[in-house]
């Protein structure tokens, strides 16, 4: 071959390569123009904006698929009230009207009693042990199934830990003084404190400081410290209890319309997985780091710390064994969550008994120490 044919040759080989290279070009393009489209979602939330640890949940979890898209997909937050009330969040979800929401399941246990172990139940699992059963127990799965009836799918976004047991006109120090009380307490934590004698009240948290200032009710639960002194029960009822039996380690989910999430890219849908994580995560390290100083504040301000006392937590463990038992009976699909939980619950706290509780339990004892 001349050095003239070689030159020519080697022109057609470049000019073959660019070409191809061109093709390429054109063809993957458009290929990540697909992969990468732009959405609007919007999320209803079951919480007011005051509340921004459990709110700013939602709106860590927005700003977080927003960036990882460059602001291809947004996800716009509205709190309690803007969309739907905070107790029907699920509820527009099912119908379409919004493609997610950030609720805690276990409202809708009266639809599916299943829904209450997304949650948690009274006597369950602390937050890790929770998120854990979620994850590696089985409990998505569970959850899930129970969530595909209303046309949704759930995912774990965000957890309480152990909650407080609520804001008390009068001290309570036996079982009899339950009778009678007018307590809101929402889930099947009312549930069991019914068979004990409480009047439960299911009232949505911007309506709790009214109700107890005019006396419509004797008592209050809802969260943590961080979000209890927003609310100010402590400046009318003194009483502050602990543990919250019926709250161990409330889990958080934010619930997505199947139609919605079947059309996401899976890029997507990834995305928004790590994203729910992310809020979790967020949501549990607030509440652990605003938690102390709020409840000292509160305890400053004259909220008097009292533990129920144990012969109420014994009555009420045994009121909530005889309330799953009953449920059990006659609810295949709750006896199946309700073995899975039990089994995972009795695994975890072996662990827990060797592990985490010994050493927790000598931190408490040396605290204050240099």
């Amino acid at each position: 071959m001349t050095e003239s044919q070689k030159s020519v040759s080697r022109r057609n080989i470049l000019a073959a390569s660019g070409a191809a290279v061109a093709g390429a070009t054109a063809i993957a393009a458009p290929a990540i123009a697909q992969s990468a489209p732009e959405i609007k979602w919007r999320l209803t939330s079951s919480f007011p904006k005051q509340l921004d640890v459990i709110y700013g949940a939602a709106v860590v979890l927005a700003k977080t698929v927003s960036d990882a898209t460059d602001g291809k997909f947004q996800i716009q937050t509205f709190s309690a009230g803007e969309i739907a009330p905070g107790l029907q969040a699920l509820d527009v979800v099912q119908s379409g009207a919004v493609e997610c929401a950030q609720t805690p399941v276990y409202f809708y246990s009266g639809k599916d009693p299943v829904l209450a172990f997304g949650t948690g139940t009274p006597f369950g699992l602390n937050a890790r042990q929770q998120h854990a059963w979620w994850h590696h127990g089985g409990g998505a799965d569970i959850i899930n199934a129970s969530l595909a009836k209303f046309n949704a799918i759930g995912f774990a976004a965000g957890n309480s830990g152990t909650q407080m047991g609520g804001f008390f006109r009068k001290e309570i120090n036996s079982v009899d003084d339950l009778k009678g009380l007018k307590f809101r307490i929402g889930g099947f934590g009312g549930q069991v404190l019914a068979k004990l004698g409480v009047v439960p009240q299911n009232i949505a948290p911007a309506d709790l400081y009214p109700a107890l200032e005019r006396g419509t009710i004797d008592a209050a639960e809802f969260v943590a410290p961080a979000d209890d002194e927003k609310l100010g029960l402590h400046r009318i009822a003194k009483y502050y209890y602990y543990p919250g039996w019926w709250e161990g380690g409330a889990a958080m989910h934010v619930v997505v319309g199947l139609d919605a999430w079947n059309k996401l890219p899976k890029n997507y849908q990834a995305i928004f997985q790590a994203a729910c994580e992310l809020a979790n995560n967020n949501m549990l390290s607030r509440f652990d780091a605003l938690n102390p100083a709020a409840l000292r504040r509160m305890v400053g301000q004259g909220a008097e710390l009292k533990p129920f006392p144990l012969p109420v937590m014994e009555a009420s463990l045994k009121a909530a064994n005889e309330l799953y038992a009953e449920i059990a009976a006659k609810n295949e699909s709750f006896k199946k969550a309700l073995d899975s939980y039990n089994a995972f619950r009795a695994e975890s706290l072996l662990w827990w008994q060797v592990g985490e509780f010994s050493f927790d339990n000598f931190m408490v004892r040396t605290r204050g120490r240099a």
